[in-house]
């Protein structure tokens, strides 16, 4: 979990790099979680902290996340994955929070997982542990996209695609947008994204670029600042 963090780190401030992807080693899972060995007295408090820390580093970060999800996506693996800006699947996808059948619960996708699917659906799936498959994790808006496994690493270049194209500045201005949208209230919120428009995001050079490509009606030539 600290070389996660040190990789995070690595990325902050970086103008070059528009998308992070996340994934498993391997087809059979994106992770099943943290070892149940850490959750005991003696290692709980520094398990916890270092491993909310990735939600603290993926938190700051202005590229666009992408959970890359392959199988068994448990427990903590499944946190980072619902954390990240967008999901995208292999058919063999099983997604949940089992953390209920040992007692315990998992902190981020309290917070978050009624946020993605609704209070009602996220009580069914974290307080009974239920795990699920791809097709029904797209159906409740889960995930954002499910792909054959046999073809997901090319469908998946074609996927993030779009976003290579955009400024970072842009991206980076509009995921903190939607984050405040969900951390404040509405009035508050538009407030707040007045002063974030006006003050940070049209005094950058990407969006005077953005502008002016397309009043010329030629693509912009983004400098990511």
């Amino acid at each position: 979990m600290e070389e996660i963090n040190d990789a995070l780190g690595s990325l902050a401030g970086n103008k070059e790099v528009k998308v992070l992807v996340i994934s498993g080693s391997g087809e059979k899972a994106f992770s099943a979680g943290v070892d149940v060995v850490d959750h005991t007295e003696d290692k709980v408090e520094k398990m916890i902290q270092v491993f909310h820390d990735i939600f603290r580093n993926l938190h700051k970060l202005d590229q666009v996340t992408i959970a890359a999800s392959k199988g068994l996506t448990l427990g903590g693996g499944c946190e980072i994955a619902i954390f990240c800006d967008l999901i995208f699947a292999a058919d063999n996808l099983k997604i949940g929070q089992p953390e209920i059948k040992l007692s315990v619960f998992p902190p981020v996708a309290l917070l978050v997982l009624p946020r993605l699917v609704g209070l009602k659906k996220a009580s069914e799936l974290l307080l009974t542990g239920k795990i699920i498959e791809a097709q029904e994790a797209e159906q409740i808006g889960l995930i954002n996209k499910v792909v054959p496994l046999a073809s997901f690493d090319s469908e998946l270049e074609s996927f993030i695609q779009p976003f290579t194209e955009l400024s970072l500045v842009g991206l980076k201005y509009s995921k903190k947008g939607i984050n405040l949208g969900l951390e404040t209230n509405f009035l508050e919120g538009l407030e707040r994204l007045e002063k974030i428009y006006l003050e940070e995001l049209m005094t950058s050079e990407d969006a005077h670029e953005g502008l002016k490509a397309f009043m010329e009606k030629r693509k912009p030539l983004w400098k990511n600042r």
